[in-house]
C-alpha cells in the first residue's frame, strides 16, 4: 500500500470552476487520521468529494494514493452525508454492503469466499450482523447508517472519506465506529473525517479547521484553540471539564 494517500498543492475546490474552499497544502499518510472541521457551508464536504474524484478540482494539484485521482478510485471509500431514501428494488442490508466489493472483483464476476468473508466481518465490526435479511428501508436511520458504514469498511480501501458518520449514531453505534476506525488505521488505511463536532475531531491525528480557507492545521491540542474555533464557527468554545461551552458569540456563517 503507498504510505502517501493523499498530496495536495495550492488546492482549491468547488463547483463549476467557482471555489468555496481555497489555499489547501495537504500531505496526509498511510494510517493517519484527519478530521476537517467547519461549519455548514465551510467548504469541507466539497473537499471530500474532491479527494473521491466525484468534483474536479478548481485549481492546483492533488494526487491520491500515489497517482491521478481518476485513476485511484478503486483504492477509496466515500461515506456521503446524504443517502437514497428510497430503492427500485428491495434491497437488503447484506445486499448494500456487498455493493463495496463490485470494484475489487467485477461487477459480473462471481462471489468468492475472500468477498463473503469481508462483508461478514464488516458487518459484525458494525453490529448489524442479525440485520443483513432486513430491507434497508425498514431499517431506522442509524441502523442505516451502521450499513454504510460496513460497506465503507467493506471496500477495504486505502483512503477512507467519511462525511459525518457518526450522523444518527446512538452511543453503541458510536462505539463501534470509532473500534472499526481503529482497525482500519491499524490495516494502514488513511482516514478523512468532515465533521462539526470537535470532541470528534479531537480523537484524530491531524485537524484541519476550514471557513472557506484553512483556519488552522495540525495536532488537535494545539489547533483548536478558543481562538481558532471563533474564527473557524464564529462562536468561542472552551474545555471545562470533560466538556466543551460557548464562551462568546461573533458572527453567523
Amino acid at each position: 500500500m503507498n504510505s502517501t494517500a493523499v498530496v495536495a498543492r495550492r488546492l482549491a475546490v468547488g463547483y463549476g470552476g467557482r471555489a468555496v474552499l481555497t489555499g489547501i497544502d495537504a500531505y496526509l499518510k498511510a494510517g493517519g487520521s484527519t478530521a476537517l472541521v467547519g461549519s455548514n457551508g465551510s467548504g469541507k464536504s466539497t473537499l471530500l468529494k474532491t479527494l473521491a474524484g466525484l468534483l474536479p478540482p478548481v485549481s492546483g494539484a492533488l494526487e491520491i494514493m500515489g497517482g491521478a485521482v481518476t485513476e485511484m478510485s478503486h483504492k477509496v471509500a466515500y461515506l456521503s452525508q446524504f443517502h437514497p431514501n428510497g430503492f427500485v428494488l428491495p434491497l437488503c442490508a447484506v445486499d448494500v454492503v456487498r455493493m463495496a466489493r463490485y470494484d475489487q472483483r467485477g461487477r459480473w464476476a462471481r462471489r468468492s469466499q475472500t468477498d463473503d468473508a469481508i462483508v461478514a466481518e464488516s458487518m459484525e465490526m458494525m453490529k448489524i450482523s442479525n440485520l443483513g435479511d432486513i430491507p434497508l428501508r425498514d431499517l431506522s436511520g442509524g441502523q442505516q447508517q451502521r450499513v454504510y458504514l460496513a460497506q465503507v469498511l467493506a471496500r477495504r480501501a486505502g483512503l477512507l472519506l467519511l462525511d459525518e458518520p457518526t450522523a444518527g449514531l446512538d452511543a453503541p453505534g458510536r462505539a463501534a465506529y470509532m473500534e472499526a476506525m481503529v482497525f482500519e488505521r491499524e490495516r494502514g488505511a488513511a482516514i478523512v473525517t468532515a465533521t462539526h463536532d470537535v470532541a470528534e475531531a479531537s480523537t484524530c491525528d491531524r485537524v484541519l479547521l476550514v471557513a472557506g480557507r484553512i483556519v488552522a492545521d495540525g495536532p488537535p491540542a494545539i489547533v483548536m484553540t478558543p481562538e481558532n474555533l471563533l474564527e473557524t464557527f464564529g462562536i468561542g468554545l472552551t474545555k471545562v471539564g470533560d466538556h466543551l461551552v460557548v464562551t462568546e458569540h461573533h458572527h453567523d456563517h
